[in-house]
């Protein structure tokens, strides 16, 4: 882009009345080293389930599947009361099967501390005229 053509942002980046202050420690390790083993064995096991299909219906079927799951994951809805559940993606990659923590305790969005959604805030952030989370989730 033409730096002619841009706006400049106003403000800095890390806003810490909007989203309060920023630790390193969160981006260097995980909240419990089970996650990372968590993620690690799920990237292992759809690395291993794109190979099967390669090897069973060719190169192109785990292409096109990735290209539909990328248009699904894309689909959501306006920021607002209601987030986006991702329906089509859950059922796409089998998520729905799977049983979480929100299936037996509680959504956190639900929570008497979340914050309300600053609709514009987040609209701005989707379109990319901010930086920063769409709406810091607790308070």
């Amino acid at each position: 882009m033409d730096s002619a053509k841009t706006i400049p942002m106003e403000g800095r980046a890390d806003d810490l009345l909007r989203f309060g202050i920023h630790g390193v420690k969160s981006d260097i390790i995980e909240p419990h080293p089970l996650q990372s083993a968590r993620r690690s064995a799920k990237l292992t096991q759809e690395e291993m389930k794109k190979k099967i299909l390669s090897n069973t219906y060719g190169a192109a079927f785990p292409m096109k599947m990735e290209l539909d799951r990328q248009i699904l994951s894309k689909f959501q809805r306006p920021p607002g009361a209601i987030p986006s559940s991702f329906v089509g993606l859950e059922a796409f990659t089998g998520a729905m099967e799977d049983f979480g923590f929100e299936d037996y305790l509680n959504d956190p969005r639900e929570s008497e501390s979340v914050r309300p959604v600053d609709l514009h805030h987040a609209m701005e952030v989707r379109l990319g005229l901010s930086k920063g989370p769409p709406c810091p989730s607790f308070m």
